[in-house]
């Protein structure tokens, strides 16, 4: 699989959203498949770092490690960056002072690197810009350095400045001034120019955070309620960004316990209501969690995971809160866990959710990443009609029919009914003591332990409705398979592609619906095929714990916590490391 890889550094504070924006929108419009993300420190300003971009004519779900075009913004990024830009590539500045990257180029020089420079702030300045405006410059070399039409990238910089009419001309003047500006003769490659002659049908952007919102919408979420913590807090802008067309409730909460208390209360009177937070943030809400299981009242919870404990690395990006969300608050009591993996599946799994939430009268924590939750891929249309929308309420011809025992009658299913405050003249008792069949409080032996094997059944019936785990590649006798949940699937997707061009047969299990396991897919798995790794982004391999409580071994596992995702390269080197022994 060819792509053309392209990191864009820059301290923060310094627009490299903003230039990584405009690249990546270009690309889509020329009908490329585009995958990006960012890593950035938790700094309003400096440090450094890099906006990440990947196309090509196929379909790619993850990131290379490296860069073919490095654009540089300033010194110090270019620093933290320069060994990623491979051998014969491109790297793209615009230094005032080029002495004061004097090792780099250095460097550059060694590793037969073409250099394409430019004073930007001279250039900017030359164009009737501000000093912040010799981004625009080094966006017009790069383009020119791509062989690319400069109508392309005018239109995606129209786009981005629409809300500032009064900067685009002068924008369009600084990067025609870069693009003109650059000689042809140096341009190192129409790799891309080739791509484009290629194109795909039309595409739009969308990040994991903005597919949740919209698939919360398409099921029926009329109310979200959330304290902002990074990496979900776009979930929370971008719904109250459209709340006047969806008529949704948007609040934000004073804390993360109030946000999860309003939305159960929400989920208990009948309306579908959401919260997003991260681990943090979690925390705060698994009283909320416990109160909810023993209720049995349906809350669905995103957790966009980020590396802990603590504050931890609070704009990386990890899979380190499965542990949390599987076995967080006090007492026993069923509830799923689901875990997206992009942007694809993200606007379809927040729909289950609510489905199983409410079928089951459970609590589902639904968990993202901050790679999913801010990395953007370009998809096609989401189909409105896949998810039907199932309430598990009483219907409406049988609410007559309703006794005050049904509401937590001892079923074999562990599922008693449910119906909404109002709907009947027959009223239940709901509380966070222990309870019987109709609510009131109770504490003897016999019915306590009644009750709480009733609700514990719900386990059984919960894993015989969950979709199995799908297996991508080879289905049996790979050389080397691997099992994983959350984004783990992108990188390995492009892995077993990568793989098969050489001749390599790999597979690999993955995880949607990753509580309750489903075991008897896992053991299928380990009988079919018998060098089978696991793929985690944590230390401890939480889910491979989970798996291997099922009577199961590994025979590797790849782990990654540095606050980093996986990268083909990861991946790639772990196989070749593995078959050679």
């Amino acid at each position: 699989m060819k792509r053309l890889r392209i990191k864009i550094v820059g301290q923060s504070g310094m627009g490299l959203l903003s230039v990584g924006e405009m690249f990546i929108d270009a690309f889509n419009e020329l009908g490329l498949f585009v995958y990006s993300d960012r890593e950035y420190p938790s700094l309003i300003k400096g440090g450094h770092s890099c906006f990440t971009i990947n196309i090509s004519d196929e379909r790619i779900f993850s990131l290379s490690e490296f860069a073919d075009v490095m654009i540089a913004i300033d010194s110090v990024s270019l620093s933290a960056y320069f060994d990623f830009l491979v051998e014969g590539g491109i790297l793209v500045h615009g230094m005032e002072k080029p002495l004061s990257i004097k090792r780099i180029l250095e460097k550059a020089v060694d590793k037969n690197v073409k250099v394409i420079h430019l004073n930007a702030r001279e250039v900017s300045k030359e164009s009737g810009g501000s000093v912040l405006m010799q981004n625009t410059v080094l966006v017009g070399m790069a383009w020119k350095v791509l062989g690319l039409d400069i109508a392309g990238i005018e239109m995606s910089l129209r786009k981005r400045f629409a809300e500032k009419a009064n900067v685009i001309e002068t924008n369009l003047k600084c990067l025609n001034a870069g693009y003109d500006r650059v000689d042809s003769a140096n341009l190192g490659s129409n790799f891309v120019k080739k791509l484009s002659d290629k194109k795909i049908e039309k595409k739009f952007l969308i990040d994991g955070n903005k597919a949740i919102a919209l698939g919360a919408i398409n099921c029926g979420v009329r109310a979200y309620f959330s304290y902002p913590m990074s990496p979900s807090s776009t979930v929370l802008t971008y719904l109250a960004d459209i709340s006047e067309k969806t008529g949704m409730i948007i609040k934000q909460a004073e804390d993360e316990i109030t946000a999860a208390q309003m939305a159960l209360g929400a989920m208990y009177m009948g309306t579908r209501a959401l919260v997003a937070t991260s681990g943090g943030g979690y925390d705060l809400m698994t009283e909320t969690i416990s109160l909810a299981g023993i209720m049995e009242s349906p809350i669905v919870v995103v957790i966009g995971q980020r590396p802990g404990p603590a504050t931890g690395l609070p704009t990386w990006t990890m899979q380190g809160d499965l542990n949390l969300a599987v076995f967080s608050s006090h007492g026993e009591f069923p509830r799923v866990v689901l875990a997206v993996s992009d942007s694809i599946d993200a606007f379809y799994l927040i729909q289950h959710a609510f489905n199983f939430a409410e079928k089951f009268q459970v609590p589902v924590i639904v968990l993202s990443e901050k790679t999913i939750c801010e990395g953007k891929i370009n998809v096609g249309t989401y189909d409105e009609n896949a998810v039907e929308i199932e309430r598990g309420l009483v219907a409406a011809d049988e609410l007559v029919n309703v006794k005050r025992e049904d509401r937590y009658a001892l079923t074999e299913s562990g599922v008693s009914k449910r119906w909404l405050c109002g709907e009947s003249e027959v009223y239940h008792i709901t509380n966070g003591d222990e309870h019987f069949v109709d609510g009131a409080v109770t504490e003897e032996a016999d019915e306590v332990e009644k009750i709480y094997s009733k609700r514990m059944r719900k386990i059984e019936t919960i894993k015989k409705s969950l979709p199995k785990p799908e297996i991508f590649g080879t289905q049996k006798e790979a050389e080397i398979s691997f099992v994983g949940w959350g984004s783990s699937k992108n990188v390995m997707r492009d892995v077993i592609e990568n793989c098969l061009e050489k001749g390599m047969k790999v597979n690999y299990l993955h995880y949607s619906f990753v509580w309750p396991i489903d075991e008897e897919s896992l053991k299928d798995f380990f009988k079919n095929n018998k060098n089978v790794h696991l793929i985690e982004e944590n230390y401890l391999g939480q889910f491979g714990n989970l798996a291997e409580n099922c009577g199961i071994k590994f025979d590797g596992r790849l782990l990654k916590f540095n606050g980093r995702s996986f990268f083909v390269e990861d991946v790639m080197n772990y196989i070749d490391k593995n078959l050679q022994k």
